[in-house]
């Protein structure tokens, strides 16, 4: 299985915030830090503070931060909340698949997609904040 790009950029979003936990943060110099596009950015901060996973400050001097303690935020939750779990057309309700009746192939997925979710679900975005000074050093951000 292949993430969004935009799931992808969320989960550096929370990982950059939970490296900075003091104080606000900027789409800008997230951008930067990763060398993605802002306008993009800008989307998914959004979508983040729509799902209640960070804070957004307006105006002067203001910014985003984690809505939450990084051990509160399950990586397995992100994904599901960003990512389109319907692999194939039999895990919709519009399936029009000639052989869903009797095809194995929706099951084999779905025992997939369980176990693809189950080590997920035992992560939090604190789990990848482990070896942060590295990080940090990577992003160019102070410690």
């Amino acid at each position: 299985m292949q993430l969004t790009q935009y799931t992808d950029y969320s989960l550096r979003t929370l990982i950059y915030l939970g490296l900075r936990r003091e104080g606000l943060s900027t789409i800008t110099e997230i951008s930067d830090s990763y060398g993605i596009s802002r306008n993009h950015l800008v989307k998914v901060v959004h979508q983040l503070g729509a799902q209640g996973l960070i804070v957004t400050v307006r105006g002067k001097g203001g910014g985003i931060r984690l809505a939450s303690s990084p051990d509160e935020i399950n990586v397995g939750d992100v994904v599901r909340r960003f990512e389109n779990l319907a692999l194939v057309e039999c895990f919709s309700d519009s399936n029009t698949c000639a052989i869903s009746p009797s095809c194995r192939l929706r099951g084999v997925l779905q025992e997939a997609m369980r176990g693809f979710m189950e080590v997920l679900d035992r992560y939090t975005l604190q789990d990848l904040l482990v070896g942060k000074k590295k990080m940090k050093g990577l992003l160019s951000l102070a410690d």
